[in-house]
């Protein structure tokens, strides 16, 4: 049994996997653990993983390979991995952000290394990349990105087939990238006006005082005022997307994540329109497309990384 971990900034899943591909028993997901000391988080993580495995009568210490797709961005200290989480480290953009701990980091490789002998940790959507890239809807792309829409916004990037990590396993940080000049969206990373603060689902809860889910149900049913919210949404989000683009010269992008993929039908042409036309000797060519692995892509993410 391997332990399969996937860390949001709204809830954490764990699921064992026996070695069979896409063989997921045993899921629990929880709220994420933002109270108390920072290793909150990491002994969460552990015991639910032990709590998994009674469920399915197998002795913990059995379970000794951890796969660990994470939100990030991540520190490293001593060589172990620390998230510096925006929607998870309360300490970061202070009390304004409104989280309930006062954590520049959060400790989890270091503790978790203490339960497994094994131990992989990535950004999130590095992981979501590669399981799509084995899975999924980027089977055979080399050029090709992974982006979540949902509590957060996150990438993973592939170019020449090689999934891109950067100096501390960042790389594909773009919901951070700036691209408004709005001064009142705070993001958790300090940041004002990045596309993170701008439009993930928590920032939509922020700025709008509604819920994404609700904003987009009124969007769809034609009310004037949320159909305008939402295509600034899609404007800044398209931006974003227009950036990775041109700069990576991409072929597909696969969209996943909580906000997306609830509302895929109706945001999935907005966002095409936001990038078609523009610039077309690096934008043709490039298609966006629903996450192949559907709303999974976050339970095969980590299971990606022990295969």
């Amino acid at each position: 049994m391997k332990a399969c971990i996937d860390i949001g900034g709204t809830k954490i899943a764990v699921s064992l996997n026996s070695g069979s591909d896409l063989d997921l028993v045993a899921r629990r997901s929880e709220p994420t653990a933002k109270t108390g000391d920072n290793d909150a988080l990491a002994r969460q993580v552990i015991r639910m993983v032990d709590a998994a495995c009674a469920e399915v009568g197998v002795a913990p210490a059995s379970v000794q390979r951890a796969g660990v797709s994470s939100a990030g961005p991540f520190v490293i200290r001593e060589g172990m991995v620390e998230l510096a989480a925006p929607n998870i480290c309360g300490g970061i953009a202070g009390p304004a952000r409104g989280l309930p701990n006062s954590w520049d980091t959060a400790l989890l490789e270091a503790p978790l290394r203490q339960r497994f002998r094994d131990v992989r940790v990535e950004n999130d959507c590095v992981a979501a990349l590669e399981a799509e890239r084995r899975w999924g809807a980027l089977q055979g792309v080399d050029h090709c990105a992974y982006v979540t829409w949902s509590t957060g916004i996150g990438t993973g990037l592939c170019v020449d087939g090689h999934v891109l990590r950067g100096k501390n396993g960042n790389a594909g940080h773009a919901g951070h990238m700036y691209v408004s000049d709005n001064d009142d969206a705070l993001c958790g990373c300090g940041n004002i006006g990045d596309i993170e603060a701008l439009v993930a689902g928590n920032a939509i809860a922020r700025r709008f005082h509604t819920e994404a889910a609700a904003l987009l149900a009124l969007a769809k049913g034609g009310d004037v005022q949320a159909l305008a919210l939402v295509l600034s949404l899609c404007r800044d989000m398209g931006r974003m997307l227009y950036n990775m683009i041109i700069t990576l010269d991409l072929q597909r992008i696969s969209l996943g994540g909580s906000v997306f993929w609830h509302h895929r039908e109706f945001l999935l042409p907005l966002l095409v329109e936001e990038i078609r036309g523009k610039l077309p000797a690096l934008t043709d060519g490039c298609e966006l497309v629903p996450a192949g692995l559907q709303d999974r892509v976050g339970d095969y993410a980590a299971l990606a990384l022990l295969v």
